[in-house]
């Protein structure tokens, strides 16, 4: 048996694949290749042995069948400190490979594409490479298994260094290999599971984006990963121009302000605290959006996150700086309001990807032993005047008010009312355990902050939103105690009837959507 050092290449992503090559030729190594790969590295001069030379075997079936063979998978799998194989491989004119340079055919870049065809996806499975990835992992202790390009430097020091790659560099080699191959069949499996419709197993792949100092409590650990696919809204793919790490809570909340700011094309603001929105607008521009958001809650948004659709510009960033926030995120920031915001050096300030896109994604929630998978809550019907069920119809302005409200209150913990006058939230009740408690803080909410700028609640004719029915009556005749004028909830409920009398009387518009949007 020849005792030359031989690495077997099949790459389909040749980047640096020829300098790699061409290193180790030059430090004594015998370079085994198939197909495209011998081709790239044979015109860049190099001296390659073809794979049917080894197997004495041509390749058939279009290239299907080249590297299943013995003379390959015996050469990786064959054990240097067993005197039986060595005798074995010897008998059966084996010879060692020491090292096997692997990557896959572009399965994930073929699914992809928009026009993607069955056929064009089989073709696209690779079977000789995880193959010889897995056998040459397996054998870790004697070969160099290298399935990331961005290997190549540091296995090439280290062959020069010491005459061949550590044994803890191949243990992390083995590791990535099996990593990569399992991630590839996971992806084959679940877009066969799909096309075959079958669904009862459940395949996720996330990257880890970051180690945080702690989770929800300091005594947590925790950790963010991120899907493998970029989607707008995501903090996966946001930029972070200034500012500390963001922890585990920042995280979950700027996730629900983007989920607001979706809702809106017209210029809008949301400042969110634990996860629900304590002041949100729309507005003629950002400015103006950001004052109607700064103004319907001033004391929560204190220690906020806020969120705007709008490039942020040197005015609203002189007016934005002087509030203590924890994070500021937008679709891009000028130049100017950089150099206002970035004075301020633990304010996060993220540039987040807010292009609208067809349709949502699952959304996966954990338990204790499993988890909950459904599709995200990304449709918002508008509202609109044939909605009502009552016999005051909304005018135009009510409709205006009725539509925000109802895409503002979907993102509150249910049970969930929101108050709102003029393309702004006065008042928001969250997550109480019955909608008239929740009401009741809305409306006292709306009360109060409307009696600081001198006005009384019930001359202002408010909107009021609701997450979900009303079973009772009680909260339209609260919402009538504090001056509403119109209400818009899902209807639903077999005592929707109560709630429409008790508003004709009471002389409330009510609109009912047909869609329901509880928050637990």
């Amino acid at each position: 048996m020849t005792t030359n050092m031989r690495a077997l290449f099949s790459v389909s992503d040749k980047t640096g694949v020829v300098e790699f090559a061409s290193q180790l030729v030059d430090l004594g190594w015998e370079i085994i290749a198939t197909g495209g790969t011998m081709k790239l590295l044979q015109e860049a001069g190099l001296k390659v042995i073809n794979i049917s030379e080894i197997t004495g075997f041509p390749e058939i079936c279009d290239g299907r069948v080249k590297t299943l063979h013995p003379k390959v998978h015996g050469g990786l799998l064959g054990r240097r400190d067993l005197d039986s194989h060595i005798a074995q491989l010897k008998e059966n004119g084996i010879e060692f490979i020491d090292m096997v340079c692997v990557n896959l055919y572009p399965f994930k870049q073929t699914i992809a594409k928009p026009d993607v065809t069955m056929e064009d996806a089989i073709e696209n499975i690779d079977i000789g490479g995880p193959s010889m990835l897995r056998s040459a992992a397996k054998n870790w202790s004697a070969v160099t298994v290298v399935c990331n390009p961005d290997n190549y430097a540091k296995i090439i020091s280290e062959i020069r260094e010491h005459g061949n790659t550590t044994k803890e560099t191949r243990l992390q080699l083995s590791a990535e290999a099996y990593t990569h191959t399992a991630e590839y069949d996971m992806m084959i499996a679940t877009y066969m599971r799909k096309a075959a419709g079958l669904n009862e197993k459940l395949f996720l792949e996330y990257d880890l984006k970051q180690g945080l100092r702690y989770g929800e409590n300091p005594h947590q650990s925790a950790k963010f990963y991120a899907t493998l696919e970029s989607v707008p809204f995501s903090l996966a793919t946001a930029e972070q121009l200034n500012g500390k790490e963001l922890s585990y809570n920042n995280i979950q909340d700027a996730n629900a302000a983007l989920n607001i700011v979706r809702e809106f094309d017209a210029p809008f603001c949301v400042g969110l605290k634990h996860m629900n929105p304590c002041g949100a607008a729309i507005g003629t521009d950002v400015v103006d959006a950001w004052k109607k958001a700064y103004e319907a809650d001033k004391v929560s948004i204190f220690g906020g996150i806020v969120a705007v659709n709008r490039e942020v510009n040197k005015e609203v960033a002189e007016l934005m700086k002087p509030i203590f926030l924890e994070i500021i995120m937008a679709p891009s920031f000028t130049p100017e309001a950089l150099e206002v915001l970035c004075t301020k050096k633990n304010l996060r300030l993220l540039k987040v990807d807010m292009s609208k896109e067809e349709g949502g994604h699952n959304q996966y929630v954990s338990m204790n032993g499993g988890i909950l998978v459904q599709e995200q809550d990304i449709e918002t019907r508008t509202v609109t005047a044939d909605m009502c069920v009552t016999e005051a119809k909304p005018c135009e302005g009510q409709l205006t008010d009725l539509d925000f409200a109802w895409r503002i209150v979907k993102h509150v913990k249910s049970n969930a009312i929101v108050v709102v006058k003029n393309g702004a939230t006065l008042g928001v009740g969250a997550g109480q355990m019955n909608r008239v408690g929740s009401a009741k803080i809305a409306l006292e909410q709306a009360e109060a902050a409307l009696k600081e700028a001198g006005k009384d609640i019930r001359n202002e004719a408010l909107v009021l939103g609701s997450d979900g029915f009303f079973p009772f009556d009680d909260t339209v005749t609260m919402a009538a105690e504090y001056g509403v004028k119109a209400i818009v909830q899902p209807g639903g409920s077999v005592r929707d009837e109560d709630s429409v009398k008790k508003a004709n009387e009471c002389g409330i518009t009510m609109l009912c959507t047909g869609m329901r949007h509880f928050k637990h």
